[in-house]
């Protein structure tokens, strides 16, 4: 059983709808016992960010208890030490428990730097997990910030869930458009669309490896293969721009152990790291009692997570990966030595 706190990192580009989404979703009932971190926007903060209630009240520095229950804290420190912060204050009852957090990013933030910095320190990983990264699309200019903005790729090719905002203000003709393209950059994400910030909390929350208990793993689901990868050994991948994003999956060979296996993510994250947005994997590895949950960001390749418990019919390992020109070739070349 993962016990520890699921977190879920709320990102999209600018004017893309989240402090909206963020102001329906935290008034929910079913998220009273949500944490939110948001980073700090001009010189309001809080009061800038989230429309206050008679029932609002700051309990700890840069604090608010919302009069739903949930607890949002301003961002003004290092990431790593506003969560152990709220840790901290969490187990001395210094504010009110919560059983998940989410991080909202400012419209221009790379994930990848977020995501290691959230998974790097050793006293955040031991108390927190990753749930799944969000991301918001403008229906209107969507299309327009994918192809002018790097953010905006990036943000959309790391997503697990996207949430297509504004709908109502766009035909079918451009929604369309808009989720072909973001099927092209990611295919592996979920799709949504949310008007005016109204959408289901189960969309977006506990969404990711384990479900709500913390116990059952759903490692498919957390994985999402892209349905019209490669996943095959033998075909030609095709040439790829330096600066295009792109994710494919490889199919590894078995059987296979975890230590010749780290050994190769290890290289792969230290030759690509720059060029890897994102990595997740499932892997079936005879020197191990049960599956491994494989996860790494840019340079860093995270300790496994052993699903123990779970089985698939078949026993395929596979990894997926996102990134910006990757050499699938040289990758897949990699991967597939035995």
């Amino acid at each position: 059983m993962d016990t520890r706190i699921p977190v879920t990192l709320l990102t999209g580009f600018l004017g893309s709808g989240k402090t909206t989404l963020l102001n329906k979703l935290l008034r929910q009932p079913g998220m009273k016992d949500t944490a939110v971190v948001i980073n700090e926007l001009g010189e309001t903060g809080l009061d800038h960010i989230l429309a206050r209630t008679v029932e609002d009240t700051y309990i700890a520095d840069n604090t608010i208890l919302l009069g739903s229950g949930c607890l949002c804290c301003v961002l003004r420190t290092e990431l790593a030490d506003t969560l152990r912060d709220l840790f901290f204050k969490r187990t001395l009852m210094a504010i009110p428990e919560f059983n998940r957090l989410v991080i909202e990013t400012t419209g221009l933030a790379d994930p990848g730097p977020i995501l290691a910095n959230l998974l790097n320190a050793d006293v955040i990983r031991e108390h927190y997990r990753l749930d799944a990264v969000v991301v918001t699309v403008d229906s209107v200019y969507g299309l327009q910030q994918l192809e002018q903005h790097a953010e905006a790729r990036k943000q959309a090719a790391v997503a697990d869930v996207l949430l297509l905002t504004k709908p109502d203000l766009t035909d079918d003709a451009g929604m369309a458009q808009l989720a072909a393209r973001l099927k092209l950059l990611n295919p592996g994400a979920v799709q949504f669309r949310v008007a005016q910030g109204e959408v289901d909390p189960a969309a977006i929350i506990d969404v990711g490896l384990f479900d709500r208990t913390g116990k059952q793993p759903q490692p498919q689901r957390w994985l999402r293969v892209p349905s019209n990868s490669q996943a095959t050994h033998g075909t030609t991948p095709p040439s790829v721009h330096e600066d295009e994003i792109s994710s494919f999956t490889v199919t590894l060979p078995a059987p296979l152990t975890w230590i010749q296996l780290e050994s190769k993510l290890l290289r792969l994250c230290k030759t690509h790291g720059e060029k890897l947005l994102r990595m997740k994997g499932i892997i079936h590895a005879a020197d191990q009692p049960a599956p491994l949950a494989v996860h790494a960001v840019q340079h860093t390749l995270y300790p496994p997570t052993l699903l123990k418990g779970w089985r698939e019919e078949e026993a395929l390992s596979r990894v997926v990966l996102i990134g910006k020109g990757l050499d699938e070739l040289e990758i897949r070349d990699v991967l597939m030595q035995r």
